[in-house]
């Protein structure tokens, strides 16, 4: 009611929040305890590993096999939820993840650190389908956007608060892995005693990466170079401010101020790209983000004092592209293809983030740690090159024929099935009816 007063809007718009939060407020409060520890364990394993004397290469294998393992998790995770239901996959990978955990503290082979980084990244994909997906279900045309809303902010916030748990503690103690493992069981209690009805289990779809591609060359190329980024700055961001600074706190300090960033960058270039040409919104933060990348380089150098202004600079443009990518593939697929279009590029994603550590790992050892963010730049470069070629074959689409930009940060966790469209109702993409040739080619 337009007419109704400030005060008694605001009264319903929180009854309204009540109401969408409380059905999965135990959902939530587990996903506090994961987010938590998966932010605690994604800086702690690098810088553990360099102070073991681990190689830049054996530390990029590391986090190769953390997205190797979530690819798998991307692909199995829907099968196991549909076989044994949501409750019991969390549960049970909940219980590999926190075993998992403690491992790395008990056992210091490489090999060994590799595997169990592999199955920490299957866990994590398979519970965040898990989470999404009953995000999801108990989401509804009027909250999908409120509750997502909420599930970004802690998913941010959270993730943050895990990393700086890092300046508790030595990363030689055991202690840090096992709050990490603490985190992890606690994150089984909300869901196991919840009396909400768990959701249906998943329905199937068939990927296509080729008619993906046919649709939005620069959504899928431009997945897969934020798969090389976020992979290699993941793994070996810490690295990179662990041996300028020497100082145990600074990758904790440096990864966080990345990531909020990254969080407000969102917002300002999504609302651009729901104005203008997304692909030259993408070609923009990929500039802004090489500029940042080269800017560390040199402070890496010169100006060590400022790499923390650099973080701010990098996270703010890089962190993004990967949602401004997902919005311009959104553009050209029908209605119910969604779930079709983002699982895809999560796969693209992940490929790109099992190479990303490997080469950015190998630059570092030969240019040392600003090898990194060499690497980064190059691919932010190609990834606007390619968008900038891509906007002299076709024009964007009309304006009332986008879909909504929404927030999205790919960080290590993200591994969602979901249509958080707002005013949309996700559904199953029934590929039968899907059309597999189309005679219009995507951006």
């Amino acid at each position: 009611n337009h007419n109704a007063s400030p005060r008694v809007r605001l009264q319903k718009s929180g009854l309204n929040m009540k109401a969408a939060l409380l059905p999965i407020s135990a959902l939530l409060l587990s996903v506090v305890f994961l987010l938590a520890a998966n932010g605690l364990l994604g800086v702690l394993l690098p810088v553990r590993a360099l102070l073991q004397e681990y190689s830049s290469f054996d530390i990029g294998i590391l986090g190769a096999a953390y997205y190797g393992g979530f690819g798998a998790g991307c692909l199995s995770g829907p099968w196991l939820v549909k076989r044994v239901g949501h409750i019991r996959t969390f549960a049970a990978m909940a219980a590999v993840y926190g075993s998992l955990c403690l491992t790395f503290s008990v056992l210091d082979s490489t090999l060994v650190w590799w595997l169990a980084r592999t199955g920490t990244g299957l866990s994590v994909a398979v519970l965040f389908i898990v989470i999404e997906s009953w995000l999801n279900e108990r989401s509804t045309n009027e909250n999908r956007g409120l509750i997502f809303s909420v599930y970004t902010a802690i998913n941010l916030t959270v993730i943050t608060v895990g990393q700086m748990i890092l300046t508790m503690a030595s990363p030689k103690e055991f202690l840090l892995f096992a709050l990490a493992a603490i985190l992890v069981s606690l994150s089984m209690v909300p869901i196991a005693l919840s009396t909400a009805v768990a959701p249906a289990p998943l329905k199937s779809i068939r990927i296509r990466l080729g008619y993906l591609f046919e649709r939005s060359p620069v959504g899928v190329v431009g997945s897969l170079g934020v798969g090389l980024t976020n992979g290699a700055f993941w793994t070996m961001g810490p690295i990179f401010i662990q041996q300028d600074s020497g100082n145990a706190s600074g990758p904790a300090i440096f990864m966080s101020i990345a990531v909020l960033a990254g969080a407000l960058g969102q917002w300002p270039l999504g609302k651009l790209s729901d104005r203008v040409d997304r692909r030259r919104v993408i070609i923009g933060a990929c500039v802004g983000a090489m500029l940042g990348a080269v800017f560390l380089v040199v402070a890496s150098h010169f100006l060590p004092g400022t790499l923390y202004l650099g973080a701010i600079f990098f996270g703010f443009f890089s962190f993004p592209v990967y949602a401004l990518c997902a919005a311009h593939l959104n553009d050209f697929v029908e209605p119910d293809g969604y779930v079709e279009a983002i699982s895809g590029l999560l796969i693209v994603f992940a490929v790109g983030a099992i190479l990303g550590p490997l080469i950015a790992s190998g630059l570092m050892r030969i240019q040392g740690p600003g090898g990194l963010f060499m690497f980064t730049a190059f691919v932010h470069v190609g990834i606007a090159a390619y968008a900038f070629y891509r906007c002299q074959r076709r024009d964007s689409p009309l304006e009332e024929e986008r879909a909504q930009f929404v927030d999205t940060l790919v960080m290590t966790e993200i591994a969602a099935e979901i249509d958080p469209r707002p005013g949309e109702q996700s559904q199953p993409a029934d590929t039968e009816d899907m059309i597999s040739n189309s005679d219009e080619e995507g951006g």
